[in-house]
Order: structure tokens, then sequence, then C-alpha cells
């Protein structure tokens, strides 16, 4: 395998995505010490737009574009993403050929003040910029105000210091990469907000046609996280899974055998549709399409379709 005397990482400016790319960088020089990685950082249009929610303007794609392009001309080999970022439906000439081992995919509670969402007291402001966490938070908790909170992790703890809100939710992973778990009050159990699919893993894309990148690159594979990931994402992909919905796909494994759940609801939580499926992680893509079809079969159909015509309509 020859390997090559530079690599060039396209990657978010954001803190965390910084600190995402530099793992990568570090791990790839530890495989390859010849090869010299360096970071293309870039702001992405999903970065530029904070005063309104993902699912107003375009989603979380929004995220990887300008890599993207960066891919296509050449200015870079590979970007590394946020799992959860990466549209379900990766179209060519792109590829996600690595899925790393996966950090807690769990939601986290942060606040000032209270040690969970259990103790915040009736009309108290939970920021989130999640459907699927608003939902959930909203059928348990509905004495709760849910405002949106968009901006990169320091912007939103920042405006939660601020006392713009009596707490926020986030992604643990986040918080943990960056050294900020002591933020954390409370881990939100997946009974109280199931994760969206790939949260807390990292994949790395690069252009399909590029075999040889993708041998390099081979030995960053989880094969766990990559089986649960790709559980989540087959349902996602299935049920047409963007910001406009309020979707959740969570997998585990215990003894090679892939525990699989799902939900779609309503914006509001007024009605929640679960399914889920048990079986061995080899068979990660058909346990996703088992539980993809329960949900359309209990009802998730007509919330996608008139949440979907609702979003064209916008």
């Amino acid at each position: 395998m020859l390997v090559p005397e530079q690599l060039i990482i396209a990657t978010r400016a954001s803190r965390l995505a910084l600190w995402q790319a530099e793992f990568v960088r570090d791990s790839l020089q530890a495989l390859y010490p010849t090869c010299k990685v360096e970071l293309l950082s870039m702001t992405t249009r999903g970065d530029q737009i904070l005063d309104r929610t993902l699912s107003k303007v375009g989603g979380k794609g929004l995220f990887i574009k300008e890599l993207e392009v960066a891919l296509l001309e050449g200015k870079a080999h590979l970007a590394v993403h946020s799992l959860k970022d990466v549209p379900f439906d990766l179209q060519s000439p792109f590829a996600l050929p690595v899925i790393m081992k996966r950090e807690d995919p769990r939601d986290a509670f942060v606040s000032n003040h209270y040690a969970s969402l259990a103790d915040l007291p009736e009309g108290a402001v939970v920021g989130t910029a999640s459907l699927r966490r608003e939902a959930q938070i909203r059928e348990r908790y509905p004495h709760l105000v849910i405002k949106p909170l968009r901006g990169n992790l320091d912007t939103r703890l920042g405006k939660l210091d601020k006392g713009e809100y009596d707490g926020i939710i986030l992604a643990a992973a986040g918080l943990i990469r960056l050294g900020l778990g002591e933020r954390i009050r409370s881990l939100l159990s997946p009974e109280d907000s199931l994760p969206s699919a790939g949260q807390g893993a990292l994949g790395i894309e690069i252009m399909e046609a590029n075999s040889d990148l993708q041998a390099l690159l081979a030995p960053l594979a989880c094969a766990e996280s990559t089986a649960r990931a790709l559980a989540e994402r087959t349902v996602s992909r299935l049920l047409g899974g963007s910001c406009q919905v309020p979707m959740a796909a969570y997998a585990t494994i215990d003894n090679g055998q892939l525990h699989l759940r799902a939900l779609v609801a309503e914006p509001d939580g007024s009605r929640i549709i679960r399914a889920e499926a048990t079986g061995k992680s080899e068979d990660a893509v058909a346990l996703g399409t088992e539980v993809a079809n329960a949900l359309l079969a209990d009802g998730a159909k007509d919330i996608l379709s008139r949440l979907s015509i609702a979003s064209s309509e916008n």
C-alpha cells in the first residue's frame, strides 16, 4: 500500500469540528508517520445561519456541502463529520467508508440551577435545536417551554450562562470531547430521549473513486459502531429522515445481538410511534428495514407525509 506524502482533511471551523478533525489527523499520523496530514478549516452555510432552526433552512446537509466542494475540487482528500450530520442518502461521487468508534450517544441535560429535566418547574425554558428532542420532551414534560437554540457548542453554553434558558439539551459526545463533561448535570436515558441515528460517531467522507485512500483509512473503522450506525441510518433512509421530521434510531450490541429502537413523532409530542427489533449484528440493514416497516405500518407514514407536505410549502 502506497502511503502518500500529504493528506488534507476538510473540516468545519467550529471548536468541536476541529477537535474531531485533529483526532483523525493524529490517528492517521500515528499510522503513517511519513505522511504529512493537514487541516483545511471552512465555515459552512449551516454555521452561518443562526436565526432559524435547521428544519427551516435545509437541514443538516448544510454542514457538509462546502466540505464536499473541497473534495470535488481536489483541495482536500477527506472530510470529517459528526455522523448525524451526514445525509442518509449520500450520493455518488462521494462515499463514507469509515465510521469510527462511537462516543457516548446519549443526550445531555445542562443547567446551572437544576439537576435534571424532572427537576424543572412549570414554565421553565428548555433550549434545543432538535425536533427529535423537542417532541420527546414535550411528551414526557408537557409543562416545560421549549425554545430554539442554535449556534456552535460554545455559543449554546453562553446563551445558557446568560440566563436565556433554564436548561439546554446537547449531545453528550461533544461536551465530553471538548473536556466539558463537568457541565453535564444528567444524561438522558434512551427512554427519555432516544438518540438520533449515528449520534456520537464520526464519519469520514471521501471521493468514492479513491480506493487507495479507502484502504489507508480502513484501520480507523470500528466494526461495532459501523453495524449500529448502519441499522440506525437504514431506518432514517427508508423513512426519508430529515430535520423536518422528529425521528430517532438507536442500536446497541450485546453478545453479537443487535437491538434497534426507533421512533417517529408529531413535533408537539402528542403522538409518538415506536418500534424495535433484535437480531444478529451482521444483519443490521435487515433489522433497520424491519423496524422502518413496522413504524410505517403503525401510522408513521401519515406523520411523514403530512410533515413533508408542510415543509415543502414553507
